[in-house]
């Protein structure tokens, strides 16, 4: 069986991926910063809390052990977990506005990723799926065909758009790991009030379809529910 670990998974993208890994026979480990909401959500699922805050290392350190300690390994490591931070005029934007997006969008992947690679190495075929967005790539945000051309989002943007360099370099690095990068698209989530055209369900379905491949499947993609999306 399946053993996969998401951070962010109480609510919104990462407990309908969850939700529906585990309809489709994976074991899922719900991470969550917030301990009342995740065991709610948890519950909710049937599945095991790990209380993880991203931007610590302490308790990235903690839940790594935690899952060490109870499943001995995961299969698939989703980095779901984010934040859109402020958006004020790009003329007001300071260096702690763009450290407190950076901290969890970026460089807490990393955080995450170093404590569970050892986890990973457990699995006959790891995989990590890192949620990025169409907002953090150049191809998406310069088409004007595309509604994300119509957003300035100089923190978030730059921040996803590092993730997905992070991810391709990854694959490179580790080409015993699937490593992807998913726009899950203009979904209607608490992150944007709602306001998304896209379900909750088709948002989540590249993260569902890169987390379901076996050793085979592709590794330094970016990938939405149509297919490739461009750098």
């Amino acid at each position: 069986m399946t053993t996969t670990f998401i951070t962010g998974a109480n609510k919104s993208l990462g407990f309908e991926s969850a939700r529906r890994l585990i309809e489709a026979g994976h074991t899922v480990i719900v991470g969550a910063r917030d301990p009342e909401r995740g065991r709610a959500a948890a519950a909710e699922l049937n599945a095991r809390f790990v209380r993880i805050d991203v931007t610590d290392d302490a308790s990235v350190a903690a839940a790594a052990a935690d899952v060490a300690a109870h499943e001995g390994h995961v299969d698939v490591l989703i980095n779901n977990a984010g934040v859109p931070g402020v958006n004020p005029p790009a003329a007001e934007i300071t260096a702690d506005d763009a450290r407190a997006v950076f901290e969890t969008n970026v460089i807490g992947v990393v955080r995450v990723t170093h404590a569970f690679l050892p986890l990973l190495a457990g699995s006959g075929a790891p995989v990590i799926v890192n949620v990025g967005s169409g907002l953090g790539s150049f191809g998406v945000t310069h088409d004007p065909e595309r509604f994300e051309s119509t957003f300035a989002m100089p923190l978030y943007d730059a921040s996803k758009a590092a993730l997905s360099m992070l991810t391709a370099q990854y694959a490179k690095a580790l080409p015993q790991l699937r490593i992807n990068v998913v726009d899950p698209g203009y979904t209607a989530t608490d992150f944007n009030g709602h306001s998304g055209p896209q379900t909750i369900t088709e948002g989540t379905d590249a993260i569902v379809a890169l987390a379901s491949i076996g050793p085979d499947g592709p590794t330094g993609t970016f990938q939405d529910r149509h297919g490739a999306v461009p750098w």
